[in-house]
């Protein structure tokens, strides 16, 4: 026995220090609002009081310029957990799905050991390319009862007792519609401003009051996740990461390439790596999450994906990290969406440039069909234009016939009411960012109008599911 000591010893020690190794390794949180403007967040200057996330932009760093790839649910969904922007993956359209054999970070994560978890709501498919420990109560259980989330409770101890990290997805459906969360009574609709690209009416204060509420109910649910995080001794060494989604419902952001569709708000924790209190501007994109975990988990990123890490960001060791970000909407196939209405963009730090592929079409979706998308509002946008109020006249026209090419100054109008296409000054910019959207729809395999003829059959429940062939 004795000779084979050394050995045995040598053994015992590669264990420890593997072990050690994997509690080492950072846990990993990523917490998605739902439909949510980043601008009417208390922590970006809105109007919904956010204290938990005021609390967390201090502890960790707030970035200011955080772009998605689609402005919907389903595949702002899977861009994060694939990091592969949407048409490559299969999944543009809303209620979308992959490619068959596209890998998320499930698998990634998974096969080195983590512990990767979902809860809330999922908007992916199918399931091969997402294998999550899926739960309800992110989206389900009230935040301020005494017990919110067990579930996701015995996750985190089951993880820290076994020495195995976890990557947890909880995803609220806060501030989506119908807006019955939250307490609305903290918001009186009268007092309420309106953002520019709003009608004013009775309905759309009312709603709007609603929904920011939804946004504080959303706050609530970070506050008791976090506080789960504090209780088990694990926020020191846990990556926790907030971004707020596509914007929201209203016109104007869900559902466009417009600024508010496209931008998300993003903060990130994690004590002793990120500087707290801590601003960026840096251009960073959904596709780069995954990435971003990975490095963390220090892993590498697949050759397969699309995103890059922003960890250097996060470390403070880089200030930049991308000069273009780019985006893709369609209403084929949606529910009450436009037959042909393709939009493409690209934008820099300062500004975005817009694609409308089907500039003669009437721009629809579920916001301007009556009693809307479970938020009744439009219908008195339009009453109010037939009485010749020339806001309305001019925000329906806007929102609903577009020409065939956009360019916006964000940064000084980042409700995207001042076109600057024809303006002298933007033609170099013009050109540029025309080439890049160009030169990034070919990376995609992204055709334009054939692509968006295809939509219908990326739906999750159409029959035939294959890459088309080109």
């Amino acid at each position: 026995m004795m000779k084979h000591f050394p050995l045995f010893a040598l053994l015992i020690a590669l264990t420890t220090a593997a072990s050690s190794s994997a509690t080492e390794r950072p846990n990993l949180v990523l917490i998605i609002a739902d439909d949510c403007t980043y601008l009417d967040m208390g922590v970006y200057g809105g109007q919904a009081k956010t204290p938990a996330l005021d609390r967390l932009a201090s502890e960790g760093m707030q970035f200011s310029r955080c772009f998605q790839a689609a402005p919907m649910c389903s595949p702002t969904r899977h861009n994060i957990y694939t990091g592969i922007y949407p048409v490559k993956s299969g999944a543009w359209p809303n209620h979308t799905r992959v490619y068959p054999g596209t890998k998320s970070i499930g698998h990634y994560l998974g096969e080195a050991g983590y512990r990767v978890a979902l809860s809330g709501k999922t908007h992916i498919a199918p399931k091969a390319s997402f294998p999550f420990e899926y739960s309800t109560e992110f989206r389900s259980a009230d935040p301020s009862g005494a017990d919110p989330y067990p579930k996701l409770e015995k996750l985190l101890t089951d993880s820290k007792k076994g020495g195995a990290p976890f990557c947890l997805f909880a995803c609220s459906n806060e501030p989506h519609t119908p807006y019955s969360k939250g307490d609305a009574s903290a918001y009186d609709p009268a007092t309420l401003t309106l953002p520019p690209t709003f009608v004013d009416t009775p309905n759309t204060r009312q709603e709007y009051a609603k929904y920011l509420a939804e946004i504080t109910y959303f706050d609530a649910q970070c506050a008791a996740l976090l506080k789960l995080l504090d209780k088990h001794d694990l926020a020191k060494n846990t990556l926790v990461m907030v971004v707020s989604e596509q914007g929201s419902g209203f016109p104007f952001a869900k559902w466009t390439c417009f600024e508010l569709g496209l931008t998300s708000g993003m903060i990130v924790r994690w004590p002793g790596t990120v500087a707290a209190g801590s601003k960026s501007n840096a251009l960073v994109e959904y596709v780069d999450v995954t990435p971003t975990f990975l490095d963390a988990a220090d892993l590498e990123t697949p050759n397969t994906m699309d995103g890059r890490s922003f960890l250097s960001v996060l470390t403070g060791e880089s200030v930049e990290h991308k000069q273009y970000t780019f985006g893709v909407q369609t209403t084929h196939g949606i529910n009450s969406g436009s037959e042909n209405f393709g939009v493409r963009s690209a934008g820099t730090k300062t500004h975005r440039y817009i694609r409308n592929l089907n500039p003669t079409e009437t721009f629809k979706n579920v916001v301007t069909r009556p009693g809307g998308d479970k938020a009744d509002f439009w219908m008195s946008w339009i009453e109010k234009g037939k009485t010749g109020d020339a806001h309305a006249l001019a925000m329906i026209e806007k929102y609903q016939h577009r020409p065939a090419e956009e360019l916006y100054d964000v940064e000084n109008d980042p409700h995207c009411l001042n076109n600057l296409i024809d303006d002298p000054e933007f033609v170099e910019l013009k050109a540029d960012l025309s080439t890049q959207l160009n030169a990034w729809m070919k990376s995609q395999g992204d055709e334009g109008a054939a692509t968006e003829a295809l939509a219908h059959t990326r739906k999750s429940k159409f029959k035939e599911n294959k890459r088309p062939t080109r």
